[in-house]
């Protein structure tokens, strides 16, 4: 087996390349974040009733948090105000990123929109999704 370099084309980047085979076998499923200053880091558990979104959102105020739900896809949104930088901040190293961010997640259609709830605490953002009752499946007599 040979090791063949891998180039991208004049002006794109292998970001660019990559989004566009998910984009290619999986559609806009995966939205670009290009817009968004960063993306915070989450933990999606599925529960017996419940689906639980816990997103880190370290110095962003719970309240400023835009969370809404539309045809399926939970969208989350909101933004990091940046310090105040100037000639004299005596920063030697910056790494905490700042600006909008957006993160967006497509629930089953077992979610029930209608009952989500979310809290801010500890710069950790928890969004409970419960879960629809499941209708069983019942026997129609033909007559």
């Amino acid at each position: 087996m040979s090791l063949i370099q891998f180039r991208t084309l004049p002006g794109r980047s292998q970001r660019d390349d990559v989004r566009q085979v998910f984009e290619q076998f999986f559609g806009q499923a995966f939205p670009s974040t290009e817009a968004a200053g960063w993306s915070p880091r989450v933990d999606v558990r599925e529960e017996a009733e419940r689906f639980v979104i816990l997103a880190d959102v370290p110095g962003v105020d719970p309240q400023s948090i835009e969370v809404e739900m539309d045809q399926g896809v939970l969208t989350l949104s909101g933004e990091r105000e940046a310090e105040a930088s100037g000639e004299n901040a005596g920063y030697i190293r910056r790494e905490r990123a700042s600006g909008r961010f957006q993160r967006r997640f497509t629930l089953p259609d077992s979610a029930d929109p209608d009952a989500i709830t979310a809290t801010g605490r500890h710069g950790v953002l928890r969004i409970d999704i419960p879960k629809r009752p499941q209708a069983t499946a019942r026997r129609i007599q033909v007559q």
